[in-house]
């Protein structure tokens, strides 16, 4: 007979503690221990908007240009804020606004979209294996806040020290507040404001995730799937062209991760023990 675990969940301010008789406690879900729950809730935060503070700096001048060059495309002030809160991406964004210029289908900008923002399906079913301290109404809200620095962040987080509610949204809150508040200031004062590329600004986000993918580096298989991934982007970025270089790549990346990764010791050891 295998052992059991005896596992007892206790909803308190956001996260979900456990106490576990046998086994180690998730880092994805478990606060640490010797920490009181509103303690684990404000460092949580602290450390949500700690980390987000070097992003706010590369969105801002992005953000604002959107607004800028959506009202010069001609839409309204209403529609383009209208736009940021619902759809919430910026490249998604910005290729619209390309090709409503181009007079388009609309089909056809849907399908850009679509191509364009595919690769946040692949972040919901890498970034939902981490959220076991996530509620259904928090997964749902925190998948339509998950744009590029918040899932490479969050992913560093939960291997670091698991991923909660309360540092999730504290991150998220910051993004999501900042870009809205830069659009309305492009749309509002967009004959003011110069091209990002003037000081450098266009370089922050690329260098940004430059980081962020380096500290994966002690991940098993990190060297062949960051290989095959850029790899099959750069081809797609010379043949289909863009944006499929960026769906195309991440699957690639996923399905070679897929392919060499191997279950734990531990688990196999149980599977042996159950059978």
């Amino acid at each position: 007979m295998s052992d059991q675990t005896y596992i007892e969940h206790h909803p308190v301010g956001g996260i979900t503690t456990s106490n576990h008789s046998k086994g180690t406690p998730s880092p994805a879900s478990d606060p640490p221990r010797g920490n009181s729950p509103k303690t684990v809730v404000a460092s949580d935060i602290k450390d949500g908007i700690k980390d987000v503070l070097p992003i706010l700096i590369a969105i801002v001048p992005f953000a604002a240009v959107f607004g800028a060059v959506a009202i010069e495309s001609g839409l309204s002030f209403g529609e383009t804020m209208l736009t940021s809160l619902s759809i919430y991406a910026a490249a998604s964004q910005y290729v619209m606004i390309d090709l409503m210029g181009q007079n388009v289908p609309a089909w056809s900008i849907v399908l850009a979209v679509f191509a364009v923002n595919f690769r946040h399906v692949l972040y919901s079913a890498s970034i939902g294996r981490t959220m076991g301290a996530f509620s259904t109404l928090q997964k749902a809200l925190a998948f339509f806040l998950l744009v590029d620095p918040q899932f490479a962040s969050s992913e560093s987080r939960a291997a670091k020290s698991g991923l909660r509610p309360a540092y999730y949204f504290a991150y998220a809150a910051m993004i999501y507040s900042t870009w809205l508040a830069a659009n309305c200031i492009g749309a509002l004062f967009g004959s003011l404001i110069e091209s990002p590329a003037t000081y450098g600004l266009d370089f922050i986000l690329p260098l940004y995730f430059t980081s962020l993918v380096a500290g994966f580096h002690r991940r098993p298989n990190f060297a062949p799937v960051l290989a095959i991934s850029a790899s099959v982007s750069l081809l797609a970025w010379f043949t289909v062209g863009s944006p499929w270089h960026i769906t195309l790549g991440g699957i690639a990346g996923l399905i070679t991760a897929a392919a060499l990764s191997k279950p734990a010791k531990g688990n196999a050891k149980e599977e042996t023990a159950d059978a």
